[in-house]
């Protein structure tokens, strides 16, 4: 099992600027596929952005591509969540995910650990 803490949300104005980290602890780092999900007040969780094991590959949905970045420290057992001009609409809850399978991370969005979530909320 893996045990995973995010912090670093906050209120931030439109086309501000906030970091996200997940901490994780358990099992090896570099077993799991990592990723962030987000659920709006109302509507269903998303995912937003993916990283494989080593970092190699990152995934990212089409409404963050461009302006979100994930990264992961393998050294540090955190990942990172970059958000670079935010908008109203990525208010929500962000949550930190991991899974051993890149499938359930980026495609079925099923990932086997969740954190608690963090809000980010982005003032218009």
């Amino acid at each position: 099992q893996v045990q995973l803490v995010e912090s670093g949300g906050g209120l931030v104005q439109t086309g501000g600027s906030l970091t996200l980290s997940c901490v994780a602890s358990g099992r090896p780092f570099t077993d799991y596929v990592l990723g962030w999900f987000r659920q709006a007040p109302g509507k269903e969780r998303e995912f937003v952005a993916g990283i494989t094991w080593s970092g190699g590959a990152t995934y990212y949905s089409d409404s963050v591509k461009g302006r979100f970045t994930i990264s992961r420290d393998n050294t540090k057992n955190t990942a990172f969540l970059q958000m670079n001009s935010l908008k109203p609409e990525d208010t929500a809850v962000y949550y930190c995910a991991a899974d051993e399978a890149l499938v359930m991370i980026v495609t079925t969005l099923r990932p086997s650990y969740w954190g608690q979530g963090t809000q980010v909320t982005v003032s218009s």
